[in-house]
Parts: C-alpha cells; sequence; structure tokens
C-alpha cells in the first residue's frame, strides 16, 4: 500500500473514531435504492457514470468553489443523460463533502453514488442515511474479509457495490465479493498515475455477472467506443467534464 493511500486510510480512521458518520439518534432507518442504480447501467446506449469533484491528489484542484457548484453540475448531468451521477465525498485529499450527496440527488433525480474511501460498516450505514443508491469499494484499500463483509452488509442496507480494481489478481478478489458493478480504473492508487492501457488489458478478465464499468482516463467519444469494444458497459468520467466549458453538451458528446 502506498504511503498516500495508508495517509488517506488513516485520516479516514481518525473520523471514524471522532464519530463523523454515525447516523444521528432517533433518526429513521434509511436504505438504499441499489436495484435502481445497477438497473440505470444495464439500459442501452452508452451509460456514464458522471461525477461531482473538488480535487485530486493527481490533478490537484479541479472544480473551484465546489460546494457552490453541486446543483448546477447534477443539472447538467441530468440534462445530459447521465446514468448516474457519482459524488466524491472523502474530506482530506479530494475535499468532499457527505452534504453534496443529498443536494445532487435531490436535484436530479438521478442515482447518486458515494465515492469514498470506505473501511468501515458505519460508513454504509451513513450513506443509506444520506440517500445514496451504491457505495465504493475499493480492494486495495480492504482485506479479502473485510470487503466480504462490507459488501453483505451493503447489500442488507439496500446499496449497490460498486468494487473498484486495478489489476488481475484484485479483479478476482472482487468477482468473489459479489459486487453488483466490477470497476477498474486505469489510476493506479500506489502511483495516482494513469495508464488507459491498463483497462482495455484487464477488461476480459471481468466475469460474466457485474455491470463493467471503466473509470478514470476517459476524455472523448473515441475512448468511450474503444472501452465498449473491450467489453465495458459503463464509464465513470469526472475531469473531463468537470473541466468543460458546457458539461451538458460535453456528456452528451461522450454519448453520441
Amino acid at each position: 500500500m502506498s504511503e498516500l493511500l495508508e495517509k488517506i486510510l488513516s485520516q479516514k480512521r481518525t473520523r471514524l473514531e471522532r464519530g463523523e458518520y454515525a447516523v444521528p439518534a432517533g433518526a429513521p432507518a434509511a436504505a438504499g435504492r441499489g436495484a435502481r442504480f445497477v438497473a440505470s447501467l444495464r439500459e442501452p446506449g452508452v451509460r456514464i457514470i458522471a461525477e461531482i469533484k473538488r480535487r485530486s491528489p493527481s490533478a490537484g484542484e479541479i472544480l473551484p468553489g465546489a460546494d457552490g457548484k453541486v446543483e448546477t453540475f447534477a443539472l447538467a448531468y441530468r440534462r445530459g443523460h447521465a446514468a448516474a451521477i457519482s459524488v466524491v465525498t472523502e474530506e482530506d485529499s479530494f475535499g468532499g463533502q457527505s452534504g453534496w450527496l443529498p443536494r445532487a440527488r435531490q436535484i436530479s433525480g438521478l442515482p447518486v453514488l458515494m465515492k469514498d474511501f470506505v473501511i468501515d460498516e458505519r460508513q454504509l450505514e451513513f450513506a443509506a442515511s444520506l440517500g445514496a443508491d451504491a457505495v465504493l469499494l475499493i480492494v486495495r484499500a480492504l482485506s479479502t474479509g473485510v470487503l466480504a463483509r462490507l459488501a453483505f452488509r451493503a447489500r442488507e442496507l439496500g446499496l449497490a457495490t460498486v468494487v473498484e480494481t486495478h489489476d488481475a489478481e484484485e479483479i478476482t478478489r472482487a468477482a468473489d465479493a459479489g459486487p453488483d458493478v466490477l470497476g477498474v480504473n486505469a489510476r493506479d492508487l500506489d502511483t495516482f498515475q494513469t495508464d488507459s492501457g491498463r483497462l482495455e488489458s484487464l477488461a476480459k478478465l471481468i466475469p460474466a455477472g457485474p455491470v463493467r464499468l471503466a473509470e478514470s482516463g476517459i476524455s472523448s467519444r473515441s475512448d468511450v467506443a474503444r472501452l465498449a469494444a473491450a467489453g465495458y458497459e459503463a464509464f465513470l468520467v469526472g475531469e473531463a467534464l468537470l473541466r468543460a466549458e458546457d458539461p451538458e453538451e460535453a456528456l452528451r458528446d461522450l454519448k453520441k
């Protein structure tokens, strides 16, 4: 595990210890709508999960003033016919806020993925309380036992699981967890460098069953076409849309 990834996970453990992901006492039990998220990714055509993200360790600041732009981008994604919205809620390295998720969901009406470094069941319960439809589970950040336990608890809560991988061994581990969506990220979490060739070479290793999701390094219709030919059924796109002058039109261009 890289020094940066370990730092992110350590910060997450600190926030858990402070009780930051506790569901308020007396709050009604909440359940996600994972089936809705998965069904949207399985519809015909190019299925894009469009992302809202303030910054990243590799790209720096991507969306300055993100807190005031959540609704603007969520509406653009709805009008551009995204299949779902990914909201990066990790606070320390990505500058996210959990409150962005219900805001994006309410104004867009689209299924929403909470994209964070989930290491504890309390985060899943918190995600459900926010109205998340799906959660991200990163294989590299989790032991096999913890991954299986979190995937099981997510299903109990009605949350779809997007299980993210980076190599062949992780794909095998992810498949064993029974994910709804199995993603391959072109960005290596050890170096945070992007290698789009990784996506094509690993696509054939994803077993039948989960939705095949390509993540990172996607910026054009030709990228989408190439990855679709390799076997991917859905595509997570962030930076290309967030930096676009017209994110709605940029999203439409990816789907042509």
